[in-house]
């Protein structure tokens, strides 16, 4: 039974990594896995919600990976600005991932997979560096008057930010993210009690 489940989730993964998401059809996967289309629906609700499950899993490698790679104990500019650095070029080396970037397709999935699982499900953008906050603050290194899921959300939007590069303008966006990424954390460090 769990052979099937992850037969799905593996051939799944397959086809949306070299076809996207909209070219991905659930007969397709089933082909692949070998099981008709109805198995596929006694483990899965939705194209969309196998889907999520390979993004979240996807993404949570990503996470660990830089989490693993990155010195936490540096200046927390240094830190925040190669964290960012390597979620966006993760992101985007990673087809699955880089669905992220089409909203159109994005937008859809993530508000299906909300009314299916509850937003905590989809909040995945930087919780895993939660604890990263809470320890500067603990350290006296970034404000402790702040709450930390709210400078996880501040952290969040400068990465949703990067989900409107052609508008803010292609030729200025990398630069005013490393700007805004230096005044939040400048922000967020440099302070008086």
């Amino acid at each position: 039974m769990n052979d099937k489940k992850a037969d799905i989730f593996n051939y799944g993964r397959e086809l949306f990594s070299s076809k996207g998401f909209k070219d991905t059809n659930v007969s397709e996967i089933t082909k692949m896995a070998g099981i008709g289309v109805g198995t596929f629906y006694n483990y899965y609700s939705s194209k969309e919600k196998l889907f999520m499950e390979i993004f979240l899993e996807e993404n949570v490698k990503l996470k660990k990976r830089i989490m693993e790679s990155i010195d936490l104990d540096g200046d927390p500019l240094k830190v925040v600005n190669e964290l960012m650095f390597l979620n966006v070029s993760g992101m985007n080396s990673n087809p699955i991932l880089r669905e992220w970037y089409n909203r159109d397709v994005f937008s859809k999935l993530e508000q299906h997979y909300r009314q299916e699982n509850g937003i905590k499900y989809v909040d995945f953008l930087y919780n895993s560096f939660v604890e990263l906050v809470k320890k500067w603050q603990v350290e006296g290194k970034m404000r402790d008057d702040i709450d930390c899921e709210f400078i996880m959300a501040i952290f969040a939007a400068l990465i949703n930010i990067d989900t409107h590069k052609e508008e803010i303008g292609i030729e200025y966006f990398p630069h005013i993210l490393d700007y805004l990424a230096e005044f939040v954390i400048k922000g967020l460090t440099d302070y008086q009690k």
